[in-house]
């Protein structure tokens, strides 16, 4: 490959060059800060820079978000201590969803076939009911089916399937999610 060919082609960051260093110079570290452990606070702050955030959402410190416009937040999700969004494509994250701990969300990668590198951003979706364990890491272009568990420290680079829990890495289905 040819890194020194490399450009982002026709990929945008989505936002004006000074919304996004308002996002980078105060929105994001008041959102990650952990001197502003008030959830509400850092869910109006993402508001303001433009993410949907529904009711009942509670952010823990260390949290990093790459993009808040391209963020969607259903109500009552939980988003847990140094969780990082790397939000180059739009992330969505639907009702009654948990993030663990050191959740890590890549829309971003790379074509290793392309010769320059080239910048590859896909959506990220985790449906209703999901719970993304500690350390857990999902790729570009997954979605999350509903109710499904990603266990802890686990990796996925493909979509799974609903209701049920995956671990390993790469993650694997392990058995259907009972709910009692």
């Amino acid at each position: 490959m040819r890194l020194d060919n490399y450009s982002t082609g026709n990929y945008s960051p989505g936002a004006s060059y000074s919304q996004q260093l308002l996002w980078y110079f105060i929105g994001s570290p008041l959102v990650e800060s952990y001197w502003l452990p008030v959830s509400s606070l850092k869910v109006w702050i993402l508001r303001i820079f433009g993410a949907k955030v529904g009711n009942g959402v509670r952010i823990k410190t260390g949290v990093k978000v790459k993009f808040p416009w391209r963020l969607s937040i259903g109500d009552f999700v939980w988003i847990g201590e140094n969780t990082w969004i790397d939000n180059l494509a739009p992330v969505v994250l639907e009702n009654h969803v948990c993030l663990s701990q050191g959740v890590y969300l890549c829309t971003g990668n790379h074509d290793w076939t392309h010769p320059d590198f080239k910048l590859t951003p896909t959506p990220i979706h985790i449906q209703e009911g999901s719970w993304i364990g500690a350390k857990s890491v999902i790729g570009p272009g997954v979605t999350i089916g509903k109710g499904a568990v990603l266990a802890l420290s686990s990796v996925t680079g493909r979509s799974l399937e609903p209701m049920m829990i995956y671990a390993g890495n790469p993650a694997q289905s392990v058995k259907k999610r009972i709910m009692s």
